[in-house]
């Protein structure tokens, strides 16, 4: 097994039924493993995604720590529904999907509206027609990311 692989399996484990949240001191986690302290951020970094249902905090210093926070099911909802944009989205689709994640009360009334107008057609003027979708569905997903955290 990669030390990559223990050391995700080592924090999913630190995670309990009761528990969220998972604080870890990040040098004393690699010397229990036995490697250095860069591969856990690594570790942390690419799989503890906020795509793949995480939030990370850190404090650094002596006393510091990451905070590992698993998504709460609306955000499993959100995050699901950020997976399934694609590349692409018309402002049509967009804009039908804003409105059902507000209807079922995923998003609220202001960030409907706040999405709604960043997908608007009329922002796109300067970009060319062929990639007016791609910048459309990474702001979308940008903007989700950021209401989730």
């Amino acid at each position: 097994m990669k030390m990559s692989d223990l050391i995700a399996d080592m924090i999913l484990d630190m995670f309990d039924d009761n528990s969220s949240s998972v604080q870890i001191q990040r040098n004393d986690l690699a010397n229990r493993l036995g490697c250095v302290p860069s591969q856990i951020n690594y570790v942390i970094t690419s799989r503890f995604t906020p795509e793949a249902g995480y939030r990370i905090e850190s404090r650094r210093g002596g006393g510091g720590y990451i905070l590992i926070t698993r998504a709460d099911s609306k955000d499993n909802a959100l995050l699901g529904f950020i997976n399934s944009i694609g590349d692409e989205i018309d402002e049509r689709t967009a804009r039908a999907n804003i409105y059902n994640l507000n209807y079922q009360k995923l998003i609220s009334d202001k960030a409907a509206a706040m999405m709604d107008a960043v997908v608007k057609q009329s922002n796109f003027r300067d970009i060319p027609e062929d990639r007016i979708n791609s910048v459309r569905a990474r702001q979308l997903k940008q903007i989700l990311l950021a209401y989730i955290n």
